[in-house]
């Protein structure tokens, strides 16, 4: 038996919710088809130390029109962060600390070296095709921070400001450093508290449920999908189990990682297959630590390769006692649920840290993100991402990792999603583009 729908849409994170959303409300039959046994994708709100908490990406920002604007439709808001008293990071083999303000004071001039010509290369960030990207796509964020002629302890300290977001210098493309700073205003701080300091209220869950709430879709969890196939009037989705879905058009909202496990039919433009084959390098995981007592609130960074930890923060307090954050761009240097060895990594930033408990998601081998957050290959971003951002044929994609603004985070994956219901909802009302 084969059943049929206006459009079938796989991968129920963001940009799939998004889609199946927008695409139900405006009267289209729509599946929603999940390989997990839940929605979020690379969001995942968890059972942690009796509290709920954001194992996946958590952070947003009024300056993010896409999400603002659903927070202000169901009436969501943002958790302000704790005020962060100390600052400590790791540089040349020794750990620092002083006070934010200090950090600053020592990094602000390496941020500006290192990203002052980031309008120049992108003084339209919303019109990619402006872009003077011919000097820099080819270069990697590694080949940019050699250039600076840095000392050792220069390099460390620049690397500690961006080091949740570095995994690995030699393989992730300058050119989207370059595009999130010119996003920003040329402003390499601003772009970081847009991302990385605001919780959703309720967690990522909390506007996940509400937004599937309006959705009509009907949606089908533990359905990983094995293939698609557009024969030209309509598209053929074939799951792992060998249930076939016939639609007139397919979104695919799936992570640019786990694309390889799909077969497509006819096959997309080699640019983007070599693309998929690749993959990008991005292998983080996120554990959350609960510490003895209400410490002091802290923030500390170590460069990619130094340290198992890359960035720890102070995040919330909880029965009287403090909740750690921690990023891993290096997933397997660190067992997360290893407590005492997540102690001791700690305690190079603060000695006395007593560690109660922990929870983690290592990212990096989940078999249905096989990564985090996208940083895309040097040539990718504005050479072939763009491609993916047009139907192939009756085949739509989706997702932050193939995003004209918000690349690489919950901004750009319902950015991508309302933008393939509206192409769609145009094609199947019969208007042209």
């Amino acid at each position: 038996m084969i059943d049929s729908y206006d459009v079938a849409v796989i991968g129920a994170g963001f940009a799939g919710i998004t889609a199946a959303r927008d695409l139900s409300m405006a009267g289209h039959s729509v599946v929603l088809l999940e390989a997990r046994d839940r929605v979020g994708g690379r969001t995942y709100l968890s059972e942690a130390f009796g509290r709920q908490l954001d194992m996946g990406g958590t952070y947003t920002h009024w300056t993010k029109p896409h999400v603002w604007c659903e927070l202000k439709r169901y009436g969501i808001g943002l958790v302000s962060p704790l005020s962060i008293a100390k600052s400590y990071w790791l540089v040349d083999g020794v750990v620092h600390s002083g006070t934010p303000a200090d950090f600053a004071q020592l990094t602000e001039p390496l941020l500006k070296q290192c990203f002052a010509d980031a309008r120049l290369h992108f003084s339209q960030p919303g019109n990619i095709a402006a872009a003077d990207v011919s000097a820099i796509e080819k270069q990697t964020i590694g080949n940019r921070i050699d250039s600076l002629n840095l000392s050792t302890h220069d390099r460390d300290l620049l690397i500690n400001v961006m080091a949740t977001l570095v995994g690995s210098e030699s393989e992730q493309g300058l050119a989207q450093f370059l595009f999130w700073c010119a996003t920003y205003f040329g402003n390499w701080t601003a772009f970081s508290e847009s991302g990385g300091c605001w919780p959703i209220e309720g967690g990522t869950r909390g506007l996940l449920d509400a937004m599937t709430a309006d959705s009509k879709a009907e949606l089908c969890l533990s359905t990983p999908v094995a293939a698609i196939e557009d024969h030209g009037q309509e598209v053929t989705v074939t799951t792992r189990d060998g249930q076939r879905i016939r639609a007139q058009h397919v979104v695919v909202a799936l992570p640019l990682n786990t694309l390889s496990d799909v077969s497509i039919k006819p096959p997309l433009p080699q640019p983007v297959r070599t693309m998929i084959e690749q993959k990008h390098a991005i292998k983080p995981s996120k554990i959350w630590v609960r510490v003895k007592g209400e410490i002091e609130t802290f923030l500390a960074h170590a460069p990619v390769g130094k340290h198992p930890i890359n960035t720890a923060r102070t995040e919330y307090r909880h029965d009287g006692d403090t909740l750690i954050v921690c990023f891993c761009s290096d997933a397997s240097t660190l067992d997360g649920g290893d407590r005492e060895a997540v102690q001791h990594a700690l305690r190079t930033f603060v000695p006395d840290i007593e560690v109660i408990e922990t929870a983690w998601h290592d990212w990096a081998s989940d078999p249905y993100a096989k990564g985090g957050w996208v940083h895309h290959r040097p040539g990718n971003l504005t050479q072939v991402v763009p491609q993916m951002r047009k139907p192939h044929g009756r085949i739509h994609f989706a997702g932050g990792d193939f995003a004209a603004i918000g690349v690489g985070g919950i901004e750009g994956a319902i950015e991508t999603g309302a933008q393939a219901a509206v192409d769609i909802t145009r094609s199947l009302n019969g208007i042209s583009h």
